[in-house]
């Protein structure tokens, strides 16, 4: 039997999320053409999750009840007759816009209005045993690693990868320096990946613990944010060599941490913008803030399936295992994964294993 969650309403995760079991399981039989049966291993969650149940949330509204999620990993049990790409018993992890790349093709960067019909937002989601998703909604897995490392791929990842290879020459290398802030999935990311690419990576956090884990997986320097609020980024600067600034600077916060961002960043270097996870009542930065930079602002909405495809290559060829929170969550618990999520109590990305522990293998 089949079990997933539900999204019922956006009154917020809490009040929101409903469990089912003993579903009946998807007919093999019944795929349409460019369908695919997977069974899902594991899954795990993004802040994107948290907003879209909030009815205050940047998301907007949604078609509910819907299952959640957009990240996951599994094996592909079945295939319609016209899938190509997939055959029974691959190891894939979902690719979380689907219907762009079905319609503008692999290569499509994503925008406001393909956040839409996203996994867990538009599309049918992956907290859940066993689904049916399209073709594009999937990409091979890599070779090395596990489930729980490979479901943590999806989102994260493939915006880390954006950020740091998806402008020609602002791309992260040897001798580059790149400043993450926090320790969120994007952020411990874009460290993981920079540092396989050779670059020299300084980290935000506020706690003295996340300072240790975050100088045990590579992070060169830290500096709390906590302790200096208003100073950071220029604090974060004078790490640099010459006080030069970073030439990639990777903004989670939004509005709150775009002010110490621009001040941390090098004469024509990049800030990504690739989330809001900060005070949601800070005031609005103008974009004519830039001016007094001279620098590159982008903002980064996950990326394209071909950009996921190159993330999971680079993966196998470097030999980097993602980092991963050290509380897992059952599928059952995933309520559980939601408030951890949003207490910011992780370190790296929230997983959730969703195949009961004695049928993991």
């Amino acid at each position: 039997m089949a079990r997933q969650w539900i999204l019922a309403s956006q009154k917020g995760f809490e009040a929101s999320l409903q469990y089912h079991d003993n579903l009946p399981v998807p007919s093999a039989t019944d795929l349409g053409p460019n369908s695919v049966l997977v069974k899902l291993h594991a899954a795990s969650l993004n802040y994107r999750e948290i907003q879209i149940a909030d009815p205050n949330g940047l998301n907007g509204p949604i078609q509910t009840p819907l299952i959640p999620g957009c990240d996951g990993a599994g094996t592909v049990l079945a295939v319609g007759p016209s899938v190509t790409g997939f055959h029974p018993g691959d190891r894939v992890i979902t690719y979380p816009a689907p219907d762009l790349a079905s319609s503008r093709g692999d290569d499509a960067p994503a925008s406001l209005a393909d956040v839409s019909t996203m996994l867990g937002q538009g599309a049918t989601g992956t907290l859940r045993s066993v689904g049916v998703f399209a073709d594009t909604a999937f990409v091979h897995a890599p070779v090395s690693l596990d489930w729980l490392s490979a479901a943590a791929l999806p989102c994260n990842w493939t915006t880390a990868w954006n950020v740091l290879f998806g402008v020609e020459g602002k791309i992260a290398k040897p001798g580059s320096w790149v400043l993450v802030q926090g320790t969120g999935g994007v952020s411990v990311a874009v460290l993981q990946l920079a540092l396989a690419a050779g670059a020299t990576v300084v980290a935000t956090t506020s706690t003295a613990a996340k300072e240790t884990r975050l100088k045990t997986i590579g992070a060169a320097h830290t500096v709390n944010y906590g302790d200096n609020p208003d100073t950071w980024g220029q604090l974060a600067r004078g790490l640099t060599p010459g006080g030069r600034g970073f030439d990639i600077v990777v903004d989670v916060g939004g509005n709150q941490t775009l002010p110490q961002s621009l001040a941390a960043v090098r004469i024509d270097g990049l800030v990504a913008m690739v989330g809001a996870v900060g005070d949601m009542a800070a005031a609005p930065v103008p974009l004519f803030a830039v001016f007094m930079h001279t620098c590159i602002v982008r903002g980064v909405l996950c990326g394209s399936r071909a950009q996921l495809k190159q993330v999971v290559q680079y993966i196998d060829k470097k030999g980097i295992q993602p980092v991963v929170d050290d509380v897992v969550f059952e599928l059952a618990e995933a309520k559980d994964a939601y408030r951890r999520l949003n207490e910011k109590k992780h370190f790296a990305k929230v997983v959730i294993r969703v195949d009961h522990p004695e049928a993991e293998g």
